[in-house]
């Protein structure tokens, strides 16, 4: 039978044909419906249910705990840390500060080529695990100055053998300190190389010497102490000032668990804007209108700074102004810092009779000079005469316990 016999009257499909076309387009819709889309096994759908409720459960009681929570009373106790710890911690930051300026000096100093001394590549070879000293006593002097170092030595300055004992046993480092010439191995270089050959007490810095560079010299000085020696505390001194190195000490003491410690004998002078005069300040204009004064800030003779002042000085050296006196530009570093100023008049103590009355009193100054002469007038005969009357007896720093 072909095609057109079954076509009925009209020209339609016939019945039977018809059946079997939908049944067929039946079963290939299964087929596809099955490769396209998978059903899920039964345990699987029970499994995913079990993990719907779990985590409805889980949020649930997430906010009934935290509206519990909520109604009970805090009986928590915020325990806030002790004094000491505070100060401690604040200590060991210092500590790891001034280590990273250490690091930061010796690397300048390098790059720049500088000279090291034999003291200081010692120092910096023991810079992982160096020794831990009080303070560093830094005696700031010039060329023209032999009698001066000499009039030291033979008072108040321990010598040879009780200046090592005096490092190892109570930490307490004392040097002079002087730069270079403008002229590198020149004559005054050289005398300077054959005294500390015999004496073996000075501290050399890369400075070029000069009264006009005293600001640069402090600067200087600061920075390299705090990459040589690991001290608590670093003190400026002139040349023509009497110490009570035991005294000194005592006073320092009480204060090393304070932190940013500037230590002196405060002054606010007036700010000289003629020129000619001594103390003459040609940046006068900073400070206001004529007549002012300057900040409060420590007279030059001594000053004593902790250890963490003297880094922040080696880390900022290159960006730290100078003025022309020293005493001022120290100040004015220290400005805008959270900086603890101490005035201690037992640091500025007048020659005899002055010192002398308060050590018979019992209250040994720390340091003794004129206000006069900016130190003690005429120093070089005078130190021994200071020493007898207002100085302590040779064996005070060595049995003192800071």
């Amino acid at each position: 039978m072909n095609w057109r016999g079954r076509r009925g009257e009209d020209g339609g499909v016939s019945t039977r044909w018809t059946l079997l076309l939908c049944i067929g387009c039946f079963c290939v819709g299964l087929l596809f419906t099955n490769i396209m889309w998978e059903m899920p096994e039964p345990d699987e759908l029970i499994r995913r249910n079990e993990t719907m409720i779990d985590e409805i459960k889980l949020l649930s009681g997430s906010c009934d705990s935290i509206k519990s929570r909520e109604k009970q009373p805090r009986k928590e106790i915020i325990q806030l840390p002790r004094t000491q710890d505070v100060q401690e911690l604040d200590k060991t930051i210092s500590h790891l500060e001034m280590e990273l300026a250490a690091a930061k000096a010796a690397q300048e100093s390098l790059l720049n080529g500088a000279p090291l001394s034999e003291d200081i590549s010692f120092k910096l070879a023991e810079s992982r695990g160096r020794s831990k000293y009080f303070m560093v006593i830094g005696i700031n002097t010039a060329f023209s100055s032999r009698k001066r170092r000499d009039s030291i030595r033979n008072t108040w300055m321990p010598q040879g053998e009780k200046r090592k004992k005096l490092e190892e046993e109570k930490g307490i480092i004392v040097r002079f300190v002087i730069g270079h010439s403008s002229i590198s191995g020149g004559i005054v270089d050289r005398a300077i190389e054959a005294e500390d050959k015999k004496h073996g007490d000075f501290m050399r810095l890369d400075h070029v010497e000069g009264y006009l560079e005293l600001s640069g010299k402090t600067k200087t000085y600061f920075a390299t102490a705090v990459s040589m020696w690991d001290a608590d505390f670093y003190i400026k001194v002139d040349d023509d000032v009497h110490v009570n190195i035991a005294s000194l000490g005592h006073v320092l003491s009480k204060l090393l668990m304070k932190p940013r410690i500037y230590i002196g004998c405060m002054k606010s002078g007036p700010v000289l804007s003629k020129k000619g005069v001594r103390y003459y300040e040609p940046e006068h204009w900073k400070f206001g209108d004529s007549g002012n004064k300057y900040f409060r800030h420590a007279t030059g003779q001594l000053y004593a700074i902790s250890k963490d002042l003297a880094t922040y000085i080696s880390i900022n050296q290159h960006v730290l102004h100078k003025y022309i006196n020293e005493d001022v530009s120290l100040g004015s570093w220290f400005i805008g810092l959270d900086v603890e100023h101490i005035d201690d008049k037992r640091l500025c103590c007048g020659t005899p009779p002055d010192c002398e009355w308060k050590t018979q009193a019992g209250n040994i100054c720390a340091a003794s000079f004129d206000w006069t002469c900016s130190g003690i007038c005429n120093s070089v005969d005078r130190m021994k005469e200071v020493h007898q009357r207002c100085g302590e007896s040779e064996n005070a720093p060595f049995e003192a316990v800071f």
